[in-house]
């Protein structure tokens, strides 16, 4: 995926700049409750629906049957937004969900209906998507904060569990960031 220019720049600004709102680091894990709750987006658990009733169709399914099937979405009314999240989900992988959710809101994306009327097709925006994942890594893990740990010898591992997300989505940013790179140049100037 190619972003628009200046897009990953943007949301390390934003990254930084809703994290120093929170009286956060880059170093700190975020937490996204507190993210929606400053940004008044409400998040709801998907157990919280009809009661949490397992025994209805869309917990029963989404819960148990087709677990990965529903990670999250943002439900607009006019202005508003709400986050339904699937809290059977392990919790990095919840932080992630909404932070990806988070992300549409604050990119101000524009609503798009589920399906298409014609084809019944879902509808997908590549575009949204891919900027949603990027900024969603990007707030969970700032560039600058990967490359602290980075420097400091820190494994995937450590990182993952400094920021409380899985070693797959800090793998994915310190390679996806020129992260390791940078380290590589800085431990050269050092030896």
């Amino acid at each position: 995926m190619t972003f628009r220019r200046g897009f990953k720049t943007e949301a390390e600004r934003i990254a930084l700049e809703i994290r120093a709102e929170l009286g956060w680091s880059v170093t700190d894990a975020l937490d996204v409750f507190a993210v929606a709750e400053q940004l008044a987006i409400p998040v709801v658990p998907m157990s919280a629906l009809a009661g949490g009733s397992s025994t209805n169709g869309f917990n029963r399914v989404f819960r148990t049957r087709e677990q990965d099937s529903f990670s999250a979405i943002t439900i607009f009314t006019g202005t508003a937004r709400l986050i339904v999240h699937n809290d059977s989900h392990h919790p990095h992988r919840q932080s992630s969900n909404i932070a990806h959710e988070l992300s549409h809101c604050i990119l101000e994306h524009m609503p798009t209906r589920l399906r298409d009327d014609d084809s019944g097709c879902l509808n997908w925006n590549a575009t949204y998507e891919a900027e949603a994942d990027w900024l969603g890594g990007t707030l969970l893990i700032p560039r600058d904060g990967g490359l602290h740990f980075v420097k400091l010898g820190r494994s995937i591992e450590e990182i993952a569990a400094q920021y409380c997300v899985s070693d797959k989505l800090a793998r994915w940013r310190i390679h996806q960031t020129g992260i390791v790179h940078q380290a590589e140049r800085f431990a050269r100037r050092w030896r």
